[in-house]
């Protein structure tokens, strides 16, 4: 039943301020609260336990059916709703929604009332909180105000490389770029999480005098926010967005790779070296170049003749094989021309389809690459029926590097994308997502249960794929190691528990140089406490770009018999700490909550642990103080309150709430025990 809202709002009366003062119209519908005033809908409805879903849009009732991370149906949970005195009230568990005789919208704490976040006008008189420009054919540059709070703190968003934990002051593009991740969750200290559900390219400014959400073109407006602490809250999120798969036994183990191994003899090589000489290894990858030509999605035999045997040595071995595949189609690929005659490609708004210049076997010059289209279902099938059928079946062949998964357009101009599921500056950032799946959905038609993409870029829900990020191609220095901390930190935020970088970096690095060994080494530490623990990178001498580069040596004997011998320490520590690692994949799994882990996710009382950002948890009994400056040879690190610490190393135990300096030689990364835990950290 349609009721009209009173000129009242839950702080008094409707600004006289405003040449006409929207005075809208509330109603309860299938348990949601919808608001209509000014030809704009405004619907609020309960989206699993202290969580609504909001979604407003201009000229007409509110779509389903778009694009967005948010599985298709919620978890049912008790609701209500009230409309009276010119407000409108849904509660939800813990969460308290009510919007005013305006529209406005405020959220608070069921238990007590006080405030997480309300709408903010713009102005007085226009525009209010939530703005549409008209960008035609139905589609508008959407703004959503909020209020700012002078002690608030926000983390998420995807990966970035800015270096900071807490982002509140910043201005992000929402795009996906090589090292740079677009993922719209954003966690607060005041109690609630919010996922811009929306895979329109733009941006989220969070400044001193509000935060804005922008999409520079869509259909409308879509959000997801639940209340609680940072744990509760990832709970809630991997819920509302789909958990992850189970990693496998063999994906928490050591990923050999480099840029890149040219041939199956130098590939194989290097598997038995590791195992001559009594290392652990679980993976090894196969990299780009391998293929005849680019969209093929075969190996060349003039450099891989005999694939199955390859594969069945490296399974002998305990060995794991991780092949490459991009998203880009060279026109000399036999899979060009069906694709093109099929609309499997992107295309554009106006001219050619979208392309990139990339090197291709047999030409002396680059080509103009297309890329297969990942949201349309019928490509993704195109897609996996040539994997599959070029190394599933032929080879047993089951995990995949799904590189350059931006996609990586040159140049990238979204506004001139059209892809199957929507205009580019609708929905491009969703593609690395859709990718995920093209491979997740094959594989499990195929009737595999162990699922692991290795991927370069995300968006929201890219977990539920079995997709894993990495932080991209990045440089090779203490400062850059030291961004990868944050950048890892709000991953773990963003709902993505599979993340890990190239140890030691991916641009340069020479082997050689003792510098670049103490770097290595800190990275190397750091990645045996990653979620993945994978060894990659382009180290000098380099080569020009092209089917024939290689890049220098890359394995843990490379790197001098001092550093060599360490590194060696370390891949023998994580080969004890698998058992806790699948431990705390399997809370990942069954309750959302990331392997690598701010302080503050375990200790949210403690305020120090909100500005912790070289620091982290893993999983839930060790915290981690990756040393990150050269020469060092202590380290100090704050152990949060609540808990009683114990050095990993030298068993020396500490009272939490303090910072302490312990010893950091070379081959010691500072590590603590939560709680008497025990754990095979020292030998």
């Amino acid at each position: 039943m349609n009721q009209p809202a009173e000129n009242q709002t839950p702080t008094g009366a409707v600004s006289l301020a405003q040449s006409s003062p929207t005075v809208g119209t509330f109603r309860e519908r299938d348990g949601a609260l919808e608001w209509s005033g000014r030809q704009e809908t405004l619907r609020i409805e309960p989206w699993g336990p202290d969580a609504v879903r909001v979604r407003a849009r201009l000229g007409g009732p509110v779509l389903d059916g778009l694009p967005g991370a948010l599985l298709d149906e919620a978890e049912y949970t008790e609701s209500s709703v009230k409309i009276e005195d010119g407000l409108g009230r849904l509660v939800v568990g813990a969460l308290t929604v009510e919007v005013n005789a305006e529209g406005l919208i405020r959220y608070s704490r069921t238990a007590d009332g006080s405030e997480l976040l309300s709408e903010a006008r713009a102005h007085f008189w226009w525009p209010g909180s939530r703005l549409y420009t008209a960008v035609g054919n139905g589609h508008h540059r959407l703004e959503q105000r909020f209020a700012a709070y002078d002690d608030e703190k926000l983390y998420g968003l995807g990966q970035h490389q800015h270096g900071r934990l807490d982002q509140k002051g910043l201005v992000l593009d929402l795009v996906q770029r090589n090292a740079e991740v677009g993922i719209p969750v954003l966690t607060s200290s005041r109690g609630y999480t919010l996922l811009w559900n929306n895979p329109a390219i733009g941006r989220v400014e969070l400044a001193g005098n509000g935060t804005r959400w922008v999409a520079d073109s869509a259909r409308q407006i879509d959000y997801w926010i639940t209340a609680g602490d940072p744990a509760d809250a990832q709970r809630r999120y991997s819920a509302a967005t789909g958990r992850t798969p189970m990693l496998p036994e063999w994906a928490a183990g050591f990923w050999q790779c480099k840029l890149r191994y040219r041939t199956q003899d130098e590939l194989l090589a290097v598997a038995r070296e590791y195992k001559r000489r009594g290392l652990p290894i679980d993976v090894i990858v196969c990299d780009f170049f391998h293929w005849t030509h680019l969209g093929e999605w075969k190996f060349d035999p003039a450099e891989w003749p005999d694939p199955a045997a390859m594969v069945r040595e490296l399974d002998e071995l305990g060995i794991k094989l991780v092949v490459s595949v991009w998203p880009s189609v060279s026109p000399l690929s036999e899979n060009h021309p069906v694709m093109e005659q099929r609309g499997y490609f992107i295309g554009t708004q106006y001219g050619p389809m979208a392309h990139a210049d990339w090197p291709d076997k047999e030409v002396a010059s680059t080509v103009q690459v297309a890329f297969y289209d990942a949201t349309n279902p019928e490509a993704r099938e195109f897609v996996w029926s040539r994997v599959k059928e070029n190394y599933l079946e032929p080879y047993g062949i089951k995990a995949f590097w799904l590189d350059a998964c931006e996609p990586e357009i040159k140049p990238g101009f979204q506004e001139n994308l059209r892809y199957w599921a929507g205009p580019g500056l609708e929905v491009g950032n969703i593609y690395p997502a859709e990718s995920a799946r093209t491979f997740y959905e094959g594989l499990r038609a195929a009737g595999e249960e162990e699922i692991v993409s290795l991927n370069r870029s995300a968006w929201a829900g890219s977990q539920r794929w079995g997709a894993a990020l990495w932080s991209g191609d990045i440089g090779t220095d203490f400062p850059t190691l030291r961004r990868q901390i944050a950048a890892g930190l709000n991953t773990a935020l963003s709902g993505i528990p599979w993340w890990n970088t190239d140890i030691g970096g991916f641009h340069g690095g020479d082997p050689d140089d003792p510098a670049y060994r103490e770097v290595m080494v800190r990275w190397f530490q750091f990645g045996a406490f990653s979620p993945l623990m994978r060894l990659h990178g382009f180290r000098e001498p380099g080569m020009p770009l092209g089917p024939a580069m290689t890049g220098g040596p890359n394995e843990v004997w490379s790197y001098g018999e001092e550093a060599g011998a360490i590194l060696e320490a370390y891949l023998r520590l994580r080969e004890r700490l698998k058992p806790y690692v699948l431990r705390v994949m399997r809370e990942a799994h069954e309750e959302g909550l990331p392997v690598m882990r701010p302080l503050f996710l375990e200790f949210p009382e403690d305020e120090r642990t909100w500005s912790v950002d070289d620091a982290y948890l893993f999983g839930r009994d060790v915290l981690v103080a990756p040393v990150l400056e050269a020469g060092a040879r202590s380290w100090t690190v704050y152990l949060p309150a609540g808990a009683r610490w114990a050095d990993a190393w030298s068993g020396e135990t500490y009272e939490g709430g303090r910072s302490v300096t312990v010893d950091a030689p070379l081959e010691r990364i500072p590590v603590f025990l939560r709680d008497g835990a025990t754990l095979p950290i020292a030998e």
